[in-house]
Protein backbone atom coordinates (compact mmCIF):
# COMPACT_ATOMS: atom_id res chain seq x y z
CA UNK A 1 0.00 0.00 0.00
CA UNK A 2 2.88 2.06 0.74
CA UNK A 3 3.92 2.24 -3.41
CA UNK A 4 0.50 3.81 -3.69
CA UNK A 5 0.76 6.72 -1.24
CA UNK A 6 -2.50 5.30 0.32
CA UNK A 7 -3.35 3.93 4.09
CA UNK A 8 -5.87 1.88 4.87
CA UNK A 9 -7.28 1.14 8.31
CA UNK A 10 -9.89 -1.34 8.87
CA UNK A 11 -11.83 -1.01 12.44
CA UNK A 12 -11.50 -4.71 13.90
CA UNK A 13 -13.73 -5.50 16.49
CA UNK A 14 -12.25 -8.81 17.40
CA UNK A 15 -8.99 -10.85 16.91
CA UNK A 16 -10.72 -12.63 14.29
CA UNK A 17 -11.37 -9.41 12.06
CA UNK A 18 -7.40 -8.23 12.94
CA UNK A 19 -6.28 -11.07 11.12
CA UNK A 20 -8.27 -10.73 8.33
CA UNK A 21 -7.44 -7.29 8.03
CA UNK A 22 -3.64 -8.29 7.64
CA UNK A 23 -4.58 -11.11 4.97
CA UNK A 24 -6.37 -8.56 2.73
CA UNK A 25 -3.71 -5.89 2.52
CA UNK A 26 -4.61 -3.46 5.40
CA UNK A 27 -1.95 -1.01 6.80
CA UNK A 28 -3.20 -1.03 10.58
CA UNK A 29 -5.98 -1.92 12.47
CA UNK A 30 -7.88 0.20 14.87
CA UNK A 31 -9.06 -2.40 17.36
CA UNK A 32 -12.73 -1.80 19.06
CA UNK A 33 -15.12 -3.28 21.69
CA UNK A 34 -19.10 -2.54 21.75
CA UNK A 35 -18.69 -1.63 17.44
CA UNK A 36 -22.87 -0.55 18.44
CA UNK A 37 -22.02 1.89 20.55
CA UNK A 38 -19.66 3.52 18.28
CA UNK A 39 -16.07 1.80 19.75
CA UNK A 40 -15.15 1.33 23.39
CA UNK A 41 -11.91 -0.14 25.18
CA UNK A 42 -11.67 -3.34 24.21
CA UNK A 43 -10.31 -6.06 26.84
CA UNK A 44 -6.53 -6.70 27.99
CA UNK A 45 -7.12 -10.02 26.79
CA UNK A 46 -8.30 -8.99 22.83
CA UNK A 47 -5.69 -6.44 22.79
CA UNK A 48 -3.16 -8.67 23.89
CA UNK A 49 -3.82 -11.25 21.90
CA UNK A 50 -4.21 -9.29 19.04
CA UNK A 51 -0.45 -8.21 19.50
CA UNK A 52 0.40 -11.60 19.16
CA UNK A 53 -1.59 -11.97 16.05
CA UNK A 54 -0.34 -9.24 13.59
CA UNK A 55 1.98 -7.87 11.95
CA UNK A 56 0.63 -4.97 11.13
CA UNK A 57 0.05 -0.95 12.70
CA UNK A 58 -1.97 -2.18 15.80
CA UNK A 59 -4.11 1.55 17.18
CA UNK A 60 -6.37 0.76 20.02
CA UNK A 61 -9.23 2.98 20.97
CA UNK A 62 -9.72 4.06 24.27
CA UNK A 63 -13.14 5.37 25.14
CA UNK A 64 -14.66 4.38 28.48
CA UNK A 65 -18.18 4.13 27.39
CA UNK A 66 -20.69 5.24 24.47
CA UNK A 67 -22.41 8.02 24.47
CA UNK A 68 -20.97 11.24 24.36
CA UNK A 69 -17.01 12.63 25.06
CA UNK A 70 -17.31 14.98 27.77
CA UNK A 71 -15.77 12.85 30.66
CA UNK A 72 -15.75 12.79 34.09
CA UNK A 73 -12.36 13.63 36.75
CA UNK A 74 -12.87 9.48 37.11
CA UNK A 75 -13.19 8.97 33.59
CA UNK A 76 -10.31 10.40 32.35
CA UNK A 77 -8.43 8.52 35.47
CA UNK A 78 -10.13 5.20 33.45
CA UNK A 79 -8.18 6.43 30.21
CA UNK A 80 -5.11 7.04 31.35
CA UNK A 81 -5.06 4.18 33.11
CA UNK A 82 -6.03 1.81 29.36
CA UNK A 83 -3.42 4.29 28.18
CA UNK A 84 -0.78 2.62 30.14
CA UNK A 85 -1.80 -0.64 29.56
CA UNK A 86 -1.71 -0.36 25.94
CA UNK A 87 1.86 0.80 26.17
CA UNK A 88 2.94 -1.95 28.08
CA UNK A 89 1.30 -4.39 25.36
CA UNK A 90 3.17 -2.46 22.47
CA UNK A 91 0.46 -1.36 20.57
CA UNK A 92 1.62 1.02 17.62
CA UNK A 93 -0.94 3.90 18.49
CA UNK A 94 -4.18 4.96 20.29
CA UNK A 95 -6.99 6.14 19.42
CA UNK A 96 -9.13 9.11 21.59
CA UNK A 97 -11.03 12.00 22.01
CA UNK A 98 -12.00 14.41 24.48
CA UNK A 99 -15.07 17.60 24.52
CA UNK A 100 -15.86 20.17 26.51
CA UNK A 101 -19.37 21.12 27.15
CA UNK A 102 -19.85 23.88 24.35
CA UNK A 103 -18.42 21.06 21.43
CA UNK A 104 -14.88 22.95 21.66
CA UNK A 105 -12.03 20.06 21.87
CA UNK A 106 -10.60 19.82 26.09
CA UNK A 107 -7.13 20.58 25.15
CA UNK A 108 -6.25 20.61 28.78
CA UNK A 109 -7.70 16.89 28.72
CA UNK A 110 -5.87 16.02 25.70
CA UNK A 111 -2.71 17.53 26.64
CA UNK A 112 -2.93 14.87 29.83
CA UNK A 113 -3.85 12.22 27.84
CA UNK A 114 -1.04 12.77 24.87
CA UNK A 115 1.65 12.83 27.77
CA UNK A 116 0.22 9.42 29.25
CA UNK A 117 0.59 8.50 25.57
CA UNK A 118 4.56 8.69 25.54
CA UNK A 119 4.78 9.69 22.35
CA UNK A 120 2.46 6.69 20.22
CA UNK A 121 0.59 8.39 17.25
CA UNK A 122 -2.56 9.37 18.53
CA UNK A 123 -5.97 9.39 16.10
CA UNK A 124 -8.36 12.02 17.22
CA UNK A 125 -11.58 9.69 16.84
CA UNK A 126 -15.19 10.82 15.71
CA UNK A 127 -15.49 13.18 18.86
CA UNK A 128 -14.55 15.37 16.11
CA UNK A 129 -17.61 15.03 14.53
CA UNK A 130 -19.69 16.29 17.49
CA UNK A 131 -17.34 19.42 17.52
CA UNK A 132 -18.93 22.43 17.45
CA UNK A 133 -16.77 24.79 15.21
CA UNK A 134 -14.52 21.77 12.98
CA UNK A 135 -12.18 24.24 11.69
CA UNK A 136 -11.63 25.12 15.49
CA UNK A 137 -11.63 22.04 16.54
CA UNK A 138 -9.06 20.64 14.27
CA UNK A 139 -6.54 23.45 14.77
CA UNK A 140 -6.66 22.07 18.44
CA UNK A 141 -6.07 18.94 17.48
CA UNK A 142 -3.10 19.65 15.66
CA UNK A 143 -1.58 21.61 18.09
CA UNK A 144 -1.82 19.08 21.09
CA UNK A 145 0.04 16.84 18.37
CA UNK A 146 -2.28 14.33 16.87
CA UNK A 147 -1.17 12.40 13.80
CA UNK A 148 -4.46 12.22 12.45
CA UNK A 149 -8.64 12.84 12.78
CA UNK A 150 -11.40 9.88 11.77
CA UNK A 151 -14.14 11.79 10.79
CA UNK A 152 -17.18 11.19 8.55
CA UNK A 153 -17.28 15.11 8.07
CA UNK A 154 -19.87 15.62 10.57
CA UNK A 155 -22.45 13.82 8.51
CA UNK A 156 -23.83 10.26 9.04
CA UNK A 157 -21.47 8.71 6.22
CA UNK A 158 -18.02 9.78 5.04
CA UNK A 159 -19.85 10.45 1.37
CA UNK A 160 -22.46 12.54 2.60
CA UNK A 161 -19.61 14.68 4.07
CA UNK A 162 -17.86 15.03 1.41
CA UNK A 163 -17.56 18.57 1.17
CA UNK A 164 -16.42 19.35 4.60
CA UNK A 165 -13.71 16.19 4.66
CA UNK A 166 -12.26 18.29 1.08
CA UNK A 167 -12.65 21.63 3.05
CA UNK A 168 -10.59 19.82 5.97
CA UNK A 169 -8.05 18.09 3.67
CA UNK A 170 -7.14 21.63 2.29
CA UNK A 171 -6.70 23.38 5.18
CA UNK A 172 -4.74 20.87 6.84
CA UNK A 173 -1.75 21.80 4.32
CA UNK A 174 -0.23 18.49 5.46
CA UNK A 175 -0.08 19.46 9.11
CA UNK A 176 -2.36 16.44 10.15
CA UNK A 177 -4.17 13.37 7.98
CA UNK A 178 -7.21 13.76 7.62
CA UNK A 179 -8.69 10.15 7.88
CA UNK A 180 -12.59 9.42 6.21
CA UNK A 181 -14.40 6.86 7.90
CA UNK A 182 -18.23 5.28 8.73
CA UNK A 183 -19.64 4.15 5.01
CA UNK A 184 -16.51 3.80 3.09
CA UNK A 185 -17.06 0.55 1.15
CA UNK A 186 -16.05 -1.23 -2.28
CA UNK A 187 -18.96 1.10 -3.89
CA UNK A 188 -17.76 4.61 -2.84
CA UNK A 189 -14.15 4.67 -1.28
CA UNK A 190 -12.74 5.66 -4.60
CA UNK A 191 -15.20 8.75 -4.83
CA UNK A 192 -14.68 9.66 -1.71
CA UNK A 193 -10.37 9.08 -2.35
CA UNK A 194 -11.25 11.44 -5.39
CA UNK A 195 -13.42 14.24 -4.16
CA UNK A 196 -11.61 14.81 -0.74
CA UNK A 197 -8.07 14.42 -1.55
CA UNK A 198 -7.57 12.04 1.35
CA UNK A 199 -4.86 9.59 1.52
CA UNK A 200 -5.94 7.32 4.62
CA UNK A 201 -9.17 5.88 4.64
CA UNK A 202 -10.95 3.60 7.72
CA UNK A 203 -14.01 1.15 7.06
CA UNK A 204 -14.56 -2.31 8.61
CA UNK A 205 -15.28 -4.80 5.94
CA UNK A 206 -16.94 -7.17 7.61
CA UNK A 207 -19.99 -9.65 6.59
CA UNK A 208 -22.46 -11.47 8.31
CA UNK A 209 -21.36 -14.38 10.22
CA UNK A 210 -24.24 -17.35 11.39
CA UNK A 211 -23.58 -18.62 14.74
CA UNK A 212 -22.60 -22.53 15.18
CA UNK A 213 -25.11 -22.91 18.12
CA UNK A 214 -28.00 -25.42 17.15
CA UNK A 215 -30.14 -25.15 20.40
CA UNK A 216 -31.70 -21.30 20.51
CA UNK A 217 -33.83 -19.55 22.80
CA UNK A 218 -35.41 -16.86 20.78
CA UNK A 219 -37.35 -15.67 23.50
CA UNK A 220 -33.97 -14.32 25.61
CA UNK A 221 -32.29 -11.30 24.88
CA UNK A 222 -28.60 -10.47 26.62
CA UNK A 223 -28.81 -6.90 25.42
CA UNK A 224 -30.89 -4.73 22.73
CA UNK A 225 -33.69 -6.97 21.11
CA UNK A 226 -31.68 -8.35 18.09
CA UNK A 227 -31.23 -11.45 16.35
CA UNK A 228 -27.77 -12.61 18.81
CA UNK A 229 -26.77 -15.31 16.35
CA UNK A 230 -25.29 -13.28 13.86
CA UNK A 231 -22.32 -11.56 14.06
CA UNK A 232 -20.00 -8.97 11.45
CA UNK A 233 -16.69 -9.85 11.27
CA UNK A 234 -14.19 -8.65 8.96
CA UNK A 235 -13.50 -10.71 5.56
CA UNK A 236 -9.84 -10.67 3.92
CA UNK A 237 -12.26 -10.83 0.68
CA UNK A 238 -13.94 -7.71 1.32
CA UNK A 239 -10.38 -5.72 2.70
CA UNK A 240 -9.04 -6.94 -0.79
CA UNK A 241 -12.43 -5.53 -2.54
CA UNK A 242 -12.01 -2.58 -1.02
CA UNK A 243 -8.82 -1.81 -1.26
CA UNK A 244 -8.60 -2.81 -5.46
CA UNK A 245 -11.41 -0.04 -6.11
CA UNK A 246 -9.17 2.75 -4.62
CA UNK A 247 -5.93 1.35 -6.31
CA UNK A 248 -8.23 0.89 -9.61
CA UNK A 249 -9.76 4.39 -9.73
Amino acid sequence: MERTGFRIEICANSVESCIAAEEGGADRVELCASIPEGGTTPSYGTISLARDSIKIGLNVIIRPRGGDFLYAPRELDEIERDIEMCRRIGVDGLVFGVLCPDGSVDEAAMSRLMNASGGLPVTFHRAFDHAADPFAAMEAVISAGCSRILTSGQQPSARQGIPLLKELVSRSAGRISIMPGCGVREENIAEIARETGAREFHFSARECVESGMEFRNGQVFMGAEQNEFVRDVTTARRVKATIRELLEM
